[in-house]
């Protein structure tokens, strides 16, 4: 689950993660009041799920109340594009007013999952306030890395380690050493994916700051942390996935004009692998999990016949967990309830695969059958040719 900025700086603070002091506004007169109470001098920043902001007119220095006003009625309501958004935009309706920093330097500071290791990863960079993925690119060796062992976690001269090759000088060793610890601590307390602080800056008055901050959650904790929930921006997500979440399954909206039903994440990503090397496109990543039911399957198909890009539909599952002919009936049950007009393959491998292709067989449905993933594959993208 992502979250905004202002968010993640809250939940930072609670680490003891220097932030610079800030308020949430949605009103330029809010804004304004905001930057008097803060100073005068303030930044004003888009608040959407999407980096590169700040490229795409979403981030303001005001000089004064007056000039926050101003910079907030800009960027409220404003169609934000950046490189994360896609073409589309996303609708700016908060902004983070934020006391403006004397900025000296500007870091990279990251912590993830090595799944390569299964251990926690550090990352650190003195290029801060580009894309790391550029650094990685272009200068690797610029990036430094200490891996946290999970029975002991990060150690305090790993911390130290990372802030002498930094470049800290001084007391900011102890100063930038104890930001990473604390930040760890949050990683590691918050049940994040993600935290990525980009820039972390040094300031001229000898400050380590979490200028920007980017947190995710991992979902499958979120059970532990009920305060989180509140956090949800719904309207920041695919209106697609959101409806899909309503019904427990896992769905992520692509480009491509294939819909794809699947049971098991791995299969979906060898579905839309072959889909792709059969010379079409996926429009979805959409797994109906284990315990698929009839209805579940129902919600499925709704959900892929939402997309307007969806030209033909492939379902492809494997009888493990779930039994085909289970499956057969919710896809049975869906045709009859939907309109299903547009070209479907259909293959079912596994528990009951034979009872559920007499099913269909039955059924009044107009579908193709495939045999085999690489069949049903081809199948489907000769249907949409």
């Amino acid at each position: 689950m992502k979250i905004h900025e202002f968010q993640a700086k809250e939940i930072l603070r609670q680490y003891r993660v220097a932030v610079p002091e800030g308020k949430v506004v949605t009103t330029p007169d809010q804004a304004e009041v905001a930057a008097g109470d803060l100073g005068g001098k303030v930044v004003v920043k888009a608040q959407i799920h999407a980096g590169g902001r700040g490229k795409g007119g979403g981030v303001k220095l005001a000089a004064d109340p007056a000039a926050a006003r101003q910079a907030a009625a800009e960027i409220l309501g404003m169609q934000l594009v950046t490189h994360q958004t896609g073409p589309e935009g996303q609708r700016v309706k908060q902004v983070l007013i934020e006391k403006a920093s004397d900025i000296e330097h500007e870091f990279y500071l990251g912590i993830t999952l090595d799944r390569a290791q299964s251990k926690l990863v550090v990352m650190a960079s003195r290029e801060g306030g580009v894309e790391i993925e550029e650094v990685a690119a272009a200068t690797p060796e610029k990036i430094l890395r200490e891996t946290a062992d999970p029975g002991v976690g990060l150690q305090p001269f790993q911390a130290t380690r990372l802030a002498f090759g930094l470049g800290f000088e001084g007391k900011q060793v102890r100063q930038a050493a104890g930001f990473i610890l604390n930040l760890y601590r949050a990683f590691v307390g918050a049940d994040c994916s993600i935290a990525e602080i980009n820039p972390l800056v040094t300031t001229a008055d000898g400050q380590v700051l979490a200028l920007d901050a980017k947190i995710n959650f991992d979902a499958n904790a979120l059970f532990r942390h009920e305060d989180f929930a509140a956090m949800r921006d719904l309207d920041e997500e695919a209106a697609l996935e959101v409806e899909a979440s309503k019904h427990d399954l896992n769905y992520i909206k692509l480009d491509g004009n294939i819909g794809c039903m699947v049971n098991g994440a791995g299969l979906a990503m060898a579905t839309m692998d072959i889909i792709k090397l059969s010379g079409g496109e996926p429009a979805n990543f959409l797994d109906v999990g284990g315990g698929a039911s009839a209805e579940t399957v129902e919600n499925g198909f709704r959900i892929l016949l939402s997309d307007p890009n969806v030209q033909a539909i492939l379902i492809n599952i494997f009888g493990g967990i779930v039994r085909c002919d289970r499956v057969a009936e919710g896809v049975i049950q869906a045709r009859k309830n939907i309109d299903v007009n547009v070209p479907l393959v259909v293959r079912l491998a596994g528990t009951n695969a034979d009872v559920a292709a007499e099913m269909l067989e039955n059924s009044d449905m107009d579908f193709t059958v495939g045999h085999g993933l690489k069949d049903a594959a081809e199948k489907v993208a000769a249907a949409i040719q």
